[in-house]
């Protein structure tokens, strides 16, 4: 979800017209609420059909999106606007203007928390990339000259580490970034250590609240508390783990010739990623201790980061006189000449500087989803799901569609039905959503990212080559949670 860029830039050009299949399946047996569902059940009615062809026909442009060169968030966020131009009319007809437009502000106002949460974590997460943190690590990694081996195990580790608290797609970014400077254009090399960097991405962001936007979603809507998550630590490592051990039997231990690379951390770097800190902890508290959103600890954060940017601005020119002095007496025209380069940290730089496609596609999936549960389209089928169904077998087969569909509808739609269900299935469902997209390439937004930068390396057939070996670690990590986590099941929501 990765974080918001990261978790939503899923669908592209891949994917053909068959998907537009799973797409219908999705939205016809999505298990969006009884309490979505509006007064006027319009499920057989021209409106309704409408909205669904409108969902579909935009999810279609958003599939096509590379052959297209059309961002994800136009058909979304128009598609979302006419559905609920639609049931406003009718319920204009029906006398109860007030109905629509009471559950057009729920469904929004649970966007807008979202929203405002993912937006400072992304602030955050650009501040530190232009800090040079993620640079200063990758450099680290590049001098130290591991064999390939190594390498694999290290980028694959620090993948599972980072992700639970930098988005997904960053943190493949950085990994790929080192595989591909060190590994010398081998191909089989690059194309199997970028595989298991998007399943360790993905099963590292399964276990915290802060790994991916559904996981955020499970937290921020009370489902689960903040350390509950952490009993999918196990499950999602097991994730990880099962297909990283195959792979890496078919790696050679060579050596690569090192590479020399210096990377300076610009001044603040170590303090913006303590105030991150901070406001985790800030976030943490709102919600655990006073029952508050957490976004409210979050927006308190981006208060800190605002005064300590302020202060840096204001330190800036003292800074610089200082480093100029020390680096005349050290002879260092290097660093001399990169003080001439020195920008001023500006945080509201770091805001614009957000996935803001991905956000407004996100607002666009949110209120098409509450528009067709208001609608009742989604509650007609839901019971075929949950109740005609076993919850531990809908949460495993939602899991495989997130593979192909992009999880946020998903999880939005279990969320908004909010299905009696025990902790262990809302921890089941987490886990299946989170790592279900590692099946396929373009199931995640670091295997997408990760075919652009690795072009020629990585591929969509590379990575189906390996689909086998990692449904095994998918299903070893639910059986590891069903066995681990059994107490869980008992305990009802």
């Amino acid at each position: 979800m990765p974080f918001g860029c990261s978790t939503s830039v899923r669908l592209r050009s891949f994917r053909g017209p068959a998907l537009l299949l799973l797409v219908v399946a999705l939205v016809l047996t999505s298990p969006l609420a009884h309490a979505a569902t509006g007064p006027l059940v319009l499920t057989n009615s021209m409106v309704g059909f409408v909205a669904v062809v409108l969902f579909v026909l935009a999810y279609a442009l958003v599939m096509a999106e590379e052959k297209l060169h059309m961002r994800k968030s136009k058909p979304v966020l128009v598609a979302a606007g006419l559905i609920w131009f639609m049931i406003g009319w009718v319920y204009v007809q029906a006398g109860m203007p007030d109905e629509a437009e009471h559950a057009f502000r729920e469904t929004l106002l649970e966007f807008t928390e979202l929203m405002l949460f993912l937006l400072v974590a992304m602030t955050y997460i650009n501040a530190m990339e232009e800090r040079r943190v993620f640079d200063a690590l990758r450099a680290w990694m590049v001098r130290k000259g591991f064999s390939y081996r190594q390498l694999f195990w290290l980028t694959g580790g620090l993948a599972f580490v980072i992700s639970p608290v930098a988005d997904n797609l960053t943190t493949a970014m950085l990994m790929c970034a080192v595989v591909i400077k060190v590994a010398e254009g081998d191909k089989r090399f690059i194309n199997l250590a970028c595989i298991n960097i998007v399943v360790a991405a993905n099963a590292g962001g399964a276990f915290s609240p802060f790994g991916d936007i559904t996981t955020l979603m499970v937290w921020q809507a009370g489902m689960l508390q903040f350390y509950e998550f952490f009993a999918l630590l196990v499950p999602s490592l097991v994730n990880f783990l099962v297909p990283a051990v195959a792979m890496s039997l078919f790696i050679g231990n060579r050596r690569p010739d090192g590479v020399e690379e210096e990377i300076d951390l610009k001044r603040g770097a170590r303090r913006i990623i303590a105030l991150f800190l901070l406001t985790v902890a800030t976030a943490v508290a709102c919600h655990s201790l006073l029952h508050l959103p957490p976004v409210l600890g979050m927006m308190t954060g981006l208060g800190y980061l605002q005064f300590f940017g302020y202060y840096l601005r204001r330190t800036l020119p003292r800074s610089l006189e200082r480093k100029r002095e020390r680096y005349t007496r050290a002879g260092d025209e290097r660093r001399l000449a990169q003080l001439g380069s020195v920008v001023p940290f500006d945080v509201f730089n770091r805001v614009a500087r957000a996935e803001w496609d991905t956000l407004l596609f996100f607002y666009g999936v949110v209120m098409c989803v509450g528009g067709l549960g208001f609608l009742g389209y989604l509650s007609l089928v839901s019971e075929l799901l949950y109740n005609g169904w076993d919850a531990t077998w809908a949460n495993i087969a939602l899991g495989l569609v997130s593979a192909v569909v992009d999880n946020i509808p998903v999880m939005f739609a279990v969320l908004t039905m909010q299905p009696e269900m025990s902790h262990g299935h809302w921890l089941l469902i987490t886990l299946t959503a989170g790592v279900g997209g590692s099946l396929l390439s373009i199931g995640s937004a670091a295997g997408v990212a990760l075919m652009g930068q690795a072009r020629g390396y990585y591929t969509f057939a590379g990575h189906l080559r390996w689909t086998p070996v990692i449904a095994l670690g998918y299903a070893a990590s639910i059986l590891v949670h069903l066995w681990l986590n059994a107490a869980s099941f008992h305990v009802m929501q």
